[in-house]
């Protein structure tokens, strides 16, 4: 008999840990120096969902892509900003979803720390 899963809160400890400065990854910064921190709470047996706490250092970069992000604001202010000049300002609190092909930058304005759930949806 296996046992079900529990319900995993995202104010608990995470799984795992990791560092990065954002800027080690090619033509991705272009504003300032970010440093990123995440604590990975949950990864699905394939690979394809997870859900975690990052916070990043101020910045400006172009978006990641190939995945669909849901995301909640601990604390800090970000912006996202479609490549069309579209600017989406959000503050501690604020909850959002990116979509899947969405193209342009994350420009963290001060400090944020967000609670974040992704589908991988690259082949």
């Amino acid at each position: 008999m296996t046992t079900a899963p529990h319900v995993i809160s995202l104010f608990d400890e995470p799984a795992s840990r990791s560092e990065r400065r954002l800027a080690d990854l090619p033509d991705r910064v272009t504003e300032g120096d970010p440093h990123h921190k995440v604590g990975m709470h949950f990864t699905s047996p394939d690979g394809k969902l997870s859900a975690g706490t990052w916070t990043s250092t101020p910045g400006k970069w172009h978006a990641f892509t190939d995945k669909d992000e849901y995301c909640y604001i601990v604390s800090g202010h970000c912006a996202l900003i479609h490549e069309d000049g579209t600017r989406q300002d959000f503050k501690t609190g604020d909850s959002f979803v990116i979509p899947d092909g969405f193209r342009g930058f994350w420009e963290v304005v001060e400090t944020t720390t967000k609670h974040f759930v992704i589908r991988d949806t690259a082949n």
